[in-house]
Formats: structure tokens, C-alpha cells, sequence
């Protein structure tokens, strides 16, 4: 007799949970097939999401200790609150966990071996990490959730994860080169980059503006399109980093 009580809910939990979840595998997949010059192992695809997942979990702690001391600081009416917000708290703790187990994950490797393989990496976690949160929203505020993040956020979060692939990727072949500060440059730049487009994108999607909407979307559709280019260039002149 529970069961029956509860099937309903099970059923409608687990549809949530794969709307949440299918449009990221759909990205994974179109990254990963356009490895052409030598995929990852399955087991080193498995360690990035599961680092994902986990930086999303570092994430949370640090956004909300660090949201606690802001709002000990300073006024949240202020327009230095929200630029602090989104900017510093929310996009570097989310970009900066995901590097975090990026390189945890994967810069000692023997399988980082190509220019590709940084953005497939990145791309990974960051989709793991979206995973993560996106089950976590879709399952407090419904299918319509899942259906607006799976053109938005997670398509989102993909695209900071290129970027910051691309530049981790550079970082790791002046790594091999000895090329030390090189390899700092573009190691900052992994996290810098992704973290200012981030803090863009929730600065305009939270503001209730008819004209920041507009902002919004044109600002997706750059950040999407030159994603798509991005990945289809390191793609096709992808070589061995040791080169």
C-alpha cells in the first residue's frame, strides 16, 4: 500500500531528475565526439564529473560563508553588493572550485596529452558540476525549471567550461616547455576568463530589466556561438602538446 502512495511521487522525481540531467549528457557527448585525435579513457571521463560534483559541494560552503561576511559588510541595496555578489562570490567560488578539481583530476595525467584534451576536461567538471545543481533546482521548482536551464544554465555553464579549457590547455603545454611564467599567465586566465563571463551572466539574468533581458539574451547567444567556434577550432587543429 506505500508503495502505491508513493510510486507517483518516485515517478514524477525521477522524470525531474532526468530532465535535470539529460541535456548535460547531450553536451558531453557532442564534446567528446569531437575528440578526433585521441579520446579519453572512461575512467578519466568518470573522475571529472565525479570532480564536478564535488566542486559543486565547495562551491556551496564557500558562497555561503562568503555571502555571510558580506552581508555583515556591506548594504544590499547597493550596487557594490550585487557586483560583489555575482562577480566575486558566486562566479570565482564556482569557477575557482571547478578548476580546483580540474587539476586535481587531471593535470598530472598521462592522458593530457593534447590541446583538445583541456577543454574536453573542463567542459566535464563543469557539466558535472551542473548536474549537481541542476537536479537540486529542477526537484524544488519543477519541470518548468529544468525546461529554461536546459537553454540557459546548462548550456552555460558548458561554455565557461570551454573557455577555461582552452587556457588550461595552454598552460599545461608552457608547463611542459619549462615555461614557467607562461604557464601562471594562462593558468590565472583558466579562472579569470570563465569567472567574468559567469558573474556577466547572473549579474543580467537577475535584474528585472525589460532592457537587461535583451542584454541577456544577446549575451547568450555571443557566449554560445563563439563556444561553438571555440570548440570546433581547438578541435580540428588539435595536436600533441609535447609538439
Amino acid at each position: 500500500m506505500f508503495y502505491y502512495l508513493i510510486q507517483p511521487i518516485m515517478t514524477y522525481n525521477i522524470i525531474l531528475i532526468a530532465a535535470a540531467v539529460i541535456p548535460a549528457i547531450g553536451l558531453m557527448i557532442y564534446v567528446y565526439r569531437a575528440d578526433h585525435l585521441e579520446k579519453e579513457s572512461p575512467a578519466m571521463i568518470w573522475r571529472l564529473v565525479i570532480g564536478g560534483i564535488l566542486s559543486s559541494l565547495i562551491a556551496m560552503v564557500a558562497e555561503r560563508v562568503l555571502s555571510f561576511l558580506l552581508n555583515l559588510t556591506v548594504s544590499s541595496t547597493s550596487v557594490a553588493y550585487n557586483v560583489i555578489l555575482y562577480f566575486v562570490i558566486v562566479a570565482f567560488s564556482e569557477e575557482g572550485a571547478k578548476y580546483f578539481m580540474l587539476r586535481r583530476r587531471s593535470w598530472r595525467s598521462a592522458e593530457f596529452d593534447c590541446q583538445y584534451d583541456g577543454v574536453v576536461y573542463a567542459v566535464f567538471v563543469s557539466l558535472g558540476f551542473a548536474i549537481w545543481e541542476n537536479i537540486s533546482y529542477v526537484l524544488s521548482y519543477g519541470f518548468g525549471t529544468a525546461i529554461v536551464r536546459a537553454v540557459t544554465a546548462i548550456p552555460g555553464h558548458a561554455c565557461f567550461g570551454v573557455f577555461m579549457g582552452v587556457f588550461y590547455a595552454l598552460a599545461k603545454k608552457y608547463s611542459l616547455r619549462q615555461q614557467k611564467e607562461q604557464c601562471t599567465l594562462f593558468s590565472v586566465l583558466a579562472v579569470v576568463i570563465p569567472g567574468l563571463l559567469h558573474g556577466t551572466y547572473d549579474y543580467i539574468a537577475t535584474k528585472e530589466n525589460t532592457s537587461l533581458n535583451w542584454y541577456f539574451i544577446v549575451f547568450v547567444a555571443i557566449l554560445f556561438i563563439v563556444s561553438f567556434l571555440l570548440i570546433r577550432k581547438v578541435s580540428r587543429s588539435d595536436k600533441y602538446l609535447r609538439r
